[in-house]
């Protein structure tokens, strides 16, 4: 009598796992990303803390106009959105919207709800708390999630740098 109930917990759990586990496309290009912050006064000015503060690098356009853009800096396909989540955690994403899939076509961080919307398709990404996951429109509908970058230490004495 017991193993029935144990099978069918295990079919139940399976199952609740197996919905929960959405698959997402990357669909942006693969492409360079290298911003260093070389000090701490690099970051402090152009970098980010808190939680939920966020901001956009797009070498090409001069986003931000004073940061120290060198010949080995690159900002991935669109452009990097780099955030921090409520832990104050650090992320960067791709600014290109994986839908349009155009350099130009960049999400940008509604102020009141957190989230990153793309104008023109209308699709919302969680970038805070969620890694870039869809929440709606077309990218939610096709599984198509920011392009994401790593954060962290740099390796040649940089304060802190975002690669891929």
């Amino acid at each position: 009598m017991k193993r029935p109930v144990f099978q069918l917990l295990a079919v139940a759990v399976s199952a609740l796992l197996t919905a929960s586990c959405a698959h997402y496309e990357n669909r942006i290009p693969p492409s360079v990303v290298r911003l260093p912050f070389n000090t701490v006064g690099d970051w402090n000015t152009y970098g980010i803390s808190g939680a939920y503060s966020h901001a956009n690098f797009i070498k090409e356009e001069r986003v931000p106009a004073n940061y120290p853009y060198t010949t080995i800096s690159k900002t991935g396909f669109g452009g990097i959105l780099l955030v921090t989540d409520m832990h104050g955690d650090y992320h960067a994403y791709d600014l290109a919207c994986p839908v349009e899939m155009k350099r130009n076509v960049r999400v940008s961080i509604d102020p009141e709800q957190f989230i990153a919307r793309c104008e023109v398709c209308g699709s919302t990404y969680d970038v805070f708390d969620n890694l870039g996951v869809p929440l709606t429109g077309p990218a939610r509908d096709y599984g198509y999630r920011l392009a994401r970058y790593n954060v962290g230490p740099g390796l040649n004495g940089e304060y802190m740098l975002v690669y891929h």
